[in-house]
């Protein structure tokens, strides 16, 4: 039994795949930005070095 090569259908479903992959893990980072932004009330610098609003 040969190993047939992958139907043309097939190398276009990959690609459609692979962009919605990408388009996922876009919104992904674009939500996981946005609430880090919200939670530490836009100062991500002084949230990152640890200071605290009393500083």
């Amino acid at each position: 039994m040969s190993i047939r090569p992958d139907h043309e259908l097939h190398s276009r479903r990959l690609s459609r795949n692979v962009g919605l992959g990408l388009i996922l893990v876009t919104f992904v980072a674009l939500v996981f930005g946005l609430t880090v932004v919200k939670i530490t009330e836009g100062d991500v610098a002084r949230a990152i070095t640890g200071a605290t609003a009393n500083e």
